[in-house]
């Protein structure tokens, strides 16, 4: 990234788009491989982890230009693994596919592989489809890998305990058995039935929520132990198994540990309870890709892909009813532990009548960007330095969806959240997304 002595000082917000937007399209892929080079040169090579937000969930574009931007990351620049926002315990079988390993046809892994629905997606297959392909080639010297970098939780319910606990259990049991099945024995006694977990109303009703429970207590200080049985036998234990597989039973049994933590905050009766839960969501995002950096050291690079809410560097917020929820995403943690190994891109969209958003009101940053010469263009933001201050603090807001309420306008914060800016003119729906209302 350039020094801020060589960031030059614009006067207007308009000069500082045209001079430095860079104009792409799909249909011209020279262009876009041009415009590509062009933010990665500018990104510098320190990066080891490049975020790509989208403004919404159903904007087919943006995960086509998530899918031209990786295969360009994987064939040009270094990048050996992308994580999407999708479970994390879910994401291995999808990463079995793409090694060879897995099912014959991408339906196999279409449900198993994917939280939120969004195996439906045909954008997913389409990636996942493409990396099987790539790694099928044998001139290729370093397999892609495939994440999900989510917390194993869905959009109303936080998934049982029982699937990450068992990956730590099995691993134990497999080096050493009595001791694997001493702990397998104490936890199964406290699981329960997964139902109890993963009931929708404890997002709603802490009173429905086991999470604060007398077995739920129980089971956290199990966990816990299972936790210091590994951590205190590492020597062993890596060497038994080797360090990859070692620390990879260790992060789930972290991540077992937080998504109790999880279930715990559901059953608290306070208004800050759903602010925790999502800032406890976005922490476990950001420790999963902490490890999946580390797990791809001496591989590659990581792109990861997610709602600009979740990789943005400032405060996230919603309003759900009377209360205003603010936490740190994922973004800001990973920014705190990586500095500048860690640029995120965030994406607007001008126009798209499928999900409901209209033409941007002037003023507006969308509509200053998308004025630009397009139909889609990347421009740095420089974090706000050199940029009009009161210019951007005066930025009106865009109207909101009318359609999808996972849409999220650009803010006079984003200038700050992002290191660039994907502006595309229009959207379309997600082929294979869940009807609107």
């Amino acid at each position: 990234m350039p020094s801020p002595q060589d960031r030059p000082t614009y006067a207007t917000l308009d000069e500082w788009i045209a001079q430095e937007a860079i104009p792409f399209s799909f249909e011209a892929p020279e262009r876009f491989d041009a415009a590509v080079a062009k933010l990665v040169a500018a990104l510098g090579g320190a990066v080891a982890l490049l975020g790509l937000g989208e403004a919404l969930h159903g904007g087919e574009e943006i995960l086509l230009l998530r899918n031209r931007l990786f295969q360009h990351l994987a064939e040009a620049h270094g990048y050996s693994a992308i994580a999407v926002e999708s479970s994390f315990p879910r994401g291995h079988a999808v990463n079995e596919f793409v090694a060879g390993r897995g099912g014959d046809s991408y339906a196999a892994v279409q449900e198993a592989g994917f939280s939120h629905g969004f195996g439906q997606l045909d954008a997913n297959r389409e990636l996942v489809e493409w990396m099987r392909r790539y790694n099928a080639d044998p001139t290729h010297a370093v397999p892609l890998r495939f994440y999900g970098f989510d917390s194993p939780t869905e959009m109303m319910f936080g998934d049982s305990p029982r699937h990450v606990l068992h990956v730590v259990l099995d691993y134990l049991a497999a080096l050493d058995s009595a001791k694997g099945e001493e702990h397998r024995a104490r936890v199964d006694a406290l699981l329960g039935d997964d139902s109890d977990w993963e009931t929708p109303a404890a997002m709603f009703d802490p009173a429905q929520a086991v999470g604060l429970s007398p077995r739920a207590a129980s089971l956290r200080i199990a966990t816990e132990d299972l936790v210091t049985e590994l951590w205190v036998r590492r020597p062993e234990l890596a060497a038994q198994s080797g360090e990859a597989q070692y620390a990879e039973a260790l992060h789930y049994a972290s991540l077992a540990r937080q998504l109790l933590n999880y279930h715990a905050e559901l059953a608290r009766p306070s208004d800050e309870r759903i602010a925790r839960a999502l800032g406890l969501r976005d922490a476990m995002m950001a420790d999963n890709l902490a490890y999946i950096v580390a797990r791809e050291h001496g591989r590659g690079k990581v792109l990861a892909f997610a709602h600009n809410s979740h990789l943005q560097r400032g405060q996230a917020q919603w309003q759900l009813g009377a209360i205003h929820n603010r936490w740190w995403p994922a973004g800001a943690h990973l920014h705190a532990i990586f500095g500048p190994r860690y640029a995120v891109i965030g994406s607007a969209v001008g126009v798209s009548a499928a999900n409901g958003i209209g033409q941007p009101e002037a003023g507006t940053l969308e509509a200053r960007l998308t004025a630009a010469p397009g139909p889609a263009r990347f421009i740095p933001t420089h974090r706000g330095q050199g940029l009009p201050t009161a210019a951007i603090a005066g930025l009106p807001a865009r109207t909101a969806s009318a359609k999808n309420s996972t849409y999220f306008a650009l803010t006079p914060q984003s200038i700050a959240d992002f290191d660039w800016l994907a502006v595309l003119d229009t959207a379309t729906y997600s082929r294979g997304g869940p009807p609107l209302p």
